[in-house]
């Protein structure tokens, strides 16, 4: 329903959601929330295969979206380790490798991923929801915050942005659920009773991914950051958007992480 406008970029695959519900099989000791959670089981498996896709973390859960004309392979590539539901007319119903066999295409063989350089800006994230009830009370807020209040520190003449304190908001409601990740300043903007984020109050540093935008035909951006964290039993959210990824860890782990990634790109040269 947008009209066409030269300030708008799609790109040009359509793609189906993925989320992964947890069925009492997850492997005992294993604590780590997030991307990392389906690390081993999701994202390594399809980035082997040659599956790009998009990880969108939320406050409730996360979703992985892949290419619709990459269904057959997904499918292939995660019914041993899962059962596949797909969703018609609001019911759930069963899917097996059988039933996308014609269009199966085998994959490629692999060929090593491209790492990407990661950069840690100092700026501490918040990642919050709130009840749908009361998001008329912070609307207003809201569109100031996303439309008005910031001016990105973007150097055009340079292509770059400075890192030492990155604009980032992400707002999603998904199915009736409101996800909101802010920085720490801007959250004080906010009514704090309306404001639900863990028990803990825990902040989040983040580490974006690349250096220039990364496109959609890449594989293995996502395993690049999600594998070695999960290694190491690290939480962390996961945000795709249309030039960048960026994932968010906890503050305090934030010295391990950049490490720990580091190790990864010194090993993969």
């Amino acid at each position: 329903e947008l009209p066409p406008s030269e300030f708008m970029q799609v790109a040009d695959s359509t793609w189906l959601v993925l989320s992964v519900v947890s069925n009492g099989r997850e492997a005992p000791g294993c604590q780590a929330t997030g991307v990392t959670k389906i690390a081993r089981s999701v994202i390594a498996p399809l980035a082997e295969h040659h599956v790009s896709v998009l990880m969108l973390s939320t406050y409730q859960t996360d979703f992985v979206l892949v290419r619709e004309r990459d269904l057959p392979v997904v499918i292939h590539t995660l019914a041993g380790e899962f059962d596949i539901y797909k969703e018609e007319s609001g019911e759930c119903v069963p899917v097996t490798s059988d039933d996308v066999s014609n269009g199966f295409l085998k994959p490629k063989p692999s060929a090593s991923p491209t790492l990407h350089p990661v950069q840690s800006p100092q700026t501490r994230f918040c990642v919050l929801t709130v009840a749908p009830d009361t998001l008329p009370a912070i609307a207003t807020m809201l569109i100031d915050v996303l439309f008005y209040s910031h001016s990105p520190p973007w150097d055009a003449a340079t292509g770059s942005q400075d890192l030492d304190s990155i604009t980032f908001f992400s707002f999603s409601l998904i199915e009736g659920y409101i996800s909101i990740v802010m920085d720490a300043e801007t959250q004080k903007r906010f009514p704090s009773d309306l404001l639900l984020t863990s028990s803990t109050g825990e902040l989040w540093r983040m580490v974006r991914i690349g250096g220039q935008p990364l496109g959609f035909d890449e594989c293995g951006i996502v395993a690049q950051i999600a594998e070695p964290l999960a290694a190491a039993d690290i939480s962390a959210y996961y945000i795709s958007t249309f030039n960048f990824d960026h994932a968010l860890v906890p503050e305090e782990g934030i010295a391990e992480v950049i490490q720990l990634l580091q190790q990864r790109q010194e090993s993969g040269r």
